[in-house]
């Protein structure tokens, strides 16, 4: 057994328990710091719960501790392509041609055909000069603001932005303004009140996820024509499926070309697996090529992933049936939820929040739905406001009329048992 000294005490390495600092005093005084953080997490009623899943992603999905499969209605497989078996040859594939993994970041060693071939089909996507690929849109909002903005510009952020937006604003050292969700009258009186500035930059969500409410994108691109600002979307809960040939808010808007810098994500209709990337002009992803830390300091994207984007984009540029599918099911569901006299968030998205208030109930009616046999999970603070929580539920353009049906007749159900409705 191999002794070495720390501190003058010996530490021994061998196959007995090691010493360690886990019996110090801080030690044990973070256990009970945080004890107590997680005892009042379980007193508000907020605790979340993880539950297994052991089946591929699908409408319908097998749930550790369940007799039978699950209808899954709360995840982000708009377009069902998560279990795709044309994605999936595509990945294993790739397993044979380029191997399991990069070891290495896009600018030392990183670089395969695929990542080229996948940003040209990203960008073309979204007419756009070219893309940039991350190992997700957390890391493109973390990698785009710091690398673009200097402290002689002005971002101007929505209030409801995504966590990673939020973060990535906080990283750069531009003047920082925000506005009330979706309020243009406020995004205009703050676009007005800055001057002297070298560039402006609107940033919002295309789609917010939370909510289900799309931006009116139309209103900031005039807005940003008038105060001559850049708009920046994020296009996670649009990309694939928004739009008649799914290519987002700009194609849902009738504004091809008009935002400027698009992020978005692979790890939701573009196959689930992961990825982010952002879409632009060519001399903006050549800068973030050169500065953008998550860009630099971040493995490549592992072969299989890639590949399997890029036979989505494939399939998407061939065929927009899914997203008509979608949008119908979409339509069937908020039409029969509202009817049923449920309160519902968001327009015309997949997205469908239910509107319950209460975190325990929200929790409790997630639970019930799960006796139903429907998965769904309830949303609380602080992945929502106080008083603000809710059931998320996401359509899939796998989901049948019939699987539609049923969940719709499980919330009827328990929200009669509960006195919602």
């Amino acid at each position: 057994m191999l002794t070495l000294k720390s501190f003058g005490k010996p530490i021994r390495y061998g196959w007995k328990t090691v010493c360690s600092r886990s019996s110090s005093t801080a030690f044990v005084q973070m256990k009970e710091i945080i004890s107590e953080q997680l005892d009042d997490i379980r007193q508000a009623g907020t605790w979340k719960t993880e539950r297994v899943i052991n089946t591929p992603q699908a409408a319908q999905i097998g749930v550790q501790g369940q007799s039978s499969k699950l209808l899954n209605f709360c995840a982000n497989n708009y377009l069902g392509l998560s279990s795709h078996p044309e994605v999936i040859a595509a990945g294993k594939k790739a397993l044979d041609s380029h191997g399991a993994g990069l070891s290495s970041t896009r600018f030392i060693c990183g670089t395969m055909d695929i990542h080229i071939k996948l940003e040209k089909q990203l960008a073309d996507f979204h007419s756009k000069d070219d893309a940039i690929l991350y190992p997700s849109c957390f890391d493109a909002n973390a990698g785009l603001f710091e690398a673009l903005l200097q402290p002689e510009d002005a971002v101007f952020s929505d209030e409801l932005n995504h966590a990673s937006i939020i973060d990535g604003i906080r990283l750069c050292k531009a003047q920082k303004y925000r506005y009330k969700h979706l309020d243009m009258a406020d995004l205009e009186a703050q676009l007005s009140s800055v001057k002297q500035v070298r560039m402006k930059l609107i940033v919002t969500d295309g789609a917010f996820s939370m909510d289900g409410d799309v931006t009116p994108m139309n209103r900031i691109i005039e807005l940003a024509e008038k105060y001559n600002a850049l708009v920046f979307s994020d296009e996670c809960h649009t990309t694939g499926f928004l739009g008649k040939t799914g290519r987002g808010i700009e194609e849902y808007c009738d504004l091809k070309g008009k935002v400027d810098i698009i992020n978005s994500t692979l790890g939701k209709a573009l196959g689930g697996a992961a990825g982010g990337y952002t879409a632009s002009c060519k001399e903006l992803t050549t800068l973030l090529r050169q500065k953008s830390r998550p860009y630099l300091f971040s493995n490549s994207l592992p072969p299989p992933v890639v590949c399997q984007a890029s036979k989505v984009m494939e399939l998407l540029s061939s065929n927009s049936d899914l997203c008509e599918k979608l949008a119908q099911n979409t339509q069937r569901f908020r039409s029969k939820m509202k009817a049923a006299g449920f309160t519902l968030s968001g327009s015309d998205h997949p997205i469908t929040p239910v509107m319950l208030g209460d975190a325990k109930l929200a929790s409790e009616f997630a639970d019930e739905m799960l006796q139903q046999g429907i998965f769904v999970i309830g949303f609380s603070y602080p992945v929502v406001p106080k008083g603000k929580a809710r059931i998320r539920v996401q359509l899939s353009a796998v989901h049948s009329t019939e699987d539609i049906d049923r969940c719709v007749d499980a919330f009827i159900t328990i929200g009669k048992s509960k006195g919602v409705i």
